[in-house]
């Protein structure tokens, strides 16, 4: 259901009209004194006397000017009923006709008929130009009946009317600048509105609290399908200029054909739902990140919208396996490192079993050494490709694991120890001290 079209801004007695407002709107447009005519006396008479006669037939201008605004503007009928639409005329050419014949009487009521069309026309999205075709066609309809009665009759002062063009015309440009003015206003609201139902919506996605019954209205929404390949990405680190001023930011490279991302920044972190496609999550974490330094987790692949909240927490347990700032985690190319992070408490309990007596060291002693168990690990065992890395000899590094192995009463020769090494040295990087 919209909502009931809103009122126009406050009226001001005097001085230029208030800046509106995008909530709770005021009832009335910006006040301005009416633009009296320089016409003469018999001129104003005349245009009296001329706009009573088509009041009587107020009724069959509408008919006209529907018909013509049905045949010139295609929008019209395609979003507004015939008989709304007659209705809406009927009271504008009414209202404006009034205004000809007591302009301080009736001034502000045109001007308050004029903005609400402006507002119910956006709420029912009718393109603004279609609107403001519609309102000039009526008042070249107006001014065509009243040159057309006033020279039937009155011919002899029919003339007289000319006076008048310009004070007529200036009332269709200023209701021509208020009804613009009342659209997008109301185009604002409405669009700020759609951007925050959308925000929530992908927000109960992400947070696994989306009601079933919900999905395909939520997906229309979004403009997303419910069954498809998804993965969430969750971002951290740097997100405005690059930290160094000399250091520009890459060019952010635009996501594989068929892909299409949704970034969302909620108080709980910033992440992108990614509708993958047929492409595979490594190819898009290089459109993810904002600038260099950025770190990204993406979790498992999901195949429905119904699952995004398991894919969300997936991905904030990949971002939290990230160890530098740059660093892009895959969480199934991480999931030991998945393991540790997410049950602290053992992670913790392994550290103590596997490194409590390296922590114990000097600070020196003890950076050297993990480094060097780290490094070796990462080499495959192989003291010679560890020595090359840490720029030392590789009976250096021998040393280094003899030792480690006399203080912590382990061997690096059995394949469960090196298991709770490696984990062990994953918690001690990723968990807090």
């Amino acid at each position: 259901m919209r909502p009931p079209a809103p009122a126009p801004p406050a009226a001001a007695p005097t001085g230029p009209a208030p800046k509106p407002r995008l909530r709770g709107l005021p009832e009335e447009p910006p006040a301005r004194r009416p633009v009296r005519s320089r016409a003469d006396t018999a001129s104003e008479q005349l245009l009296r006397r001329t706009a009573g006669h088509l009041l009587q037939d107020v009724d069959g201008l509408a008919r006209e000017l529907v018909a013509q605004i049905s045949a010139r503007e295609p929008a019209y009928p395609a979003t507004i009923g015939p008989e709304e639409l007659r209705l809406e005329v009927r009271t504008s050419l009414e209202s404006s006709v009034r205004t000809l014949l007591d302009p301080p009487g009736t001034w502000e009521a045109a001007r308050l008929c004029s903005w609400q069309i402006g507002a119910r026309r956006a709420q029912r999205e009718l393109p603004l130009d279609a609107l403001l075709h519609a309102f000039r066609l009526g008042g070249a309809l107006v001014w065509r009946r009243l040159v057309e009665t006033a020279t039937r009759r009155e011919p002899d002062h029919a003339h007289l009317l000319l006076h008048s063009a310009a004070g007529i015309w200036s009332f269709v440009d200023e209701h021509s600048d208020l009804i613009t003015q009342a659209y997008r206003l109301v185009e604002s609201q409405t669009a700020r509105e759609h951007r925050e139902r959308a925000r929530a919506m992908v927000q109960a996605l992400l947070d696994g609290t989306t009601r079933i019954t919900d999905l395909p209205t939520v997906a229309a929404a979004l403009d997303l399908p419910e069954r498809g390949r998804y993965a969430v990405a969750a971002l951290a680190g740097p997100v405005g200029p690059p930290r160094h001023p000399a250091e520009a930011a890459p060019a952010q490279a635009g996501p594989p054909p068929g892909v299409r991302i949704v970034r969302h920044r909620g108080t709980d972190g910033e992440h992108a739902l990614v509708l993958l496609g047929d492409a595979d999550p490594a190819e898009v974490a290089a459109c993810l990140g904002h600038h260099r330094g950025a770190r990204v987790g993406i979790g498992t692949v999901v195949e429905e919208l119904a699952e995004i909240g398991a894919a969300r927490r997936s991905a904030d347990i990949a971002l939290r396996t990230c160890t530098a700032d740059g660093d892009v985690a895959l969480l199934h190319e991480r999931l030991s490192t998945a393991l540790v992070v997410s049950l602290p408490d053992f992670g913790t309990a392994l550290v103590d079993r596997a490194l409590g007596a390296v922590l114990e060291l000097d600070v020196q002693d003890r950076e050297s050494m993990l480094s060097t168990l780290d490094v070796w690990l990462d080499s495959a065992g192989s003291a010679q490709r560890a020595g090359t890395r840490l720029f030392c000899h590789r009976n250096t590094v021998l040393n280094r694991l003899r030792r480690y192995e006399q203080l912590s009463g382990r061997s690096l020769n059995h394949p469960r120890h090196l298991v709770e090494l490696s984990l062990a040295l994953d918690a001690y990087r990723l968990l807090p001290s």
